[in-house]
């Protein structure tokens, strides 16, 4: 139904920012929720951000309030995470997915990107 591809990953120092991008494939973006989770080796995946389908809804997980912005251009079929001030406990890889309905909690996301890695270094 939808084909997700992250990118905008890389290597970079602790108080400093990036953006990941997902671009999504065919012409049904808007009818997704879309959320960002991460997940870093020996450990579950967690829950980032979610946005509604229009954007007007987001949510976060405590530990990126205040730091992290979830965005999307429905007409770009793109959704964005700009990560500020990072720190070394945000080294992970970091997935996009989509979901009928806004969600926290991965089973409820059907279609998943294939990762694009993030390393903070101190």
């Amino acid at each position: 139904q939808v084909q997700l591809v992250e990118s905008g990953g890389g290597l970079v120092q602790a108080g400093g920012s990036l953006r990941l991008s997902c671009a999504a494939s065919g012409r049904t973006f808007s009818s997704y929720a879309m959320g960002w989770f991460r997940q870093a080796p020996a450990k579950e995946r967690d829950f980032v951000a979610s946005i509604s389908r229009g954007g007007g809804i987001t949510y976060y997980a405590d530990s990126v309030k205040g730091r992290f912005t979830i965005s999307r251009d429905n007409a770009k079929n793109t959704v964005y995470l700009q990560m500020n001030s990072l720190k070394p406990e945000d080294t992970a890889v970091y997935y996009c997915a989509a979901s009928s309905i806004a969600s926290t909690t991965w089973e409820a996301y059907p279609y998943w990107g294939q990762g694009t890695q993030v390393t903070v270094s101190s």
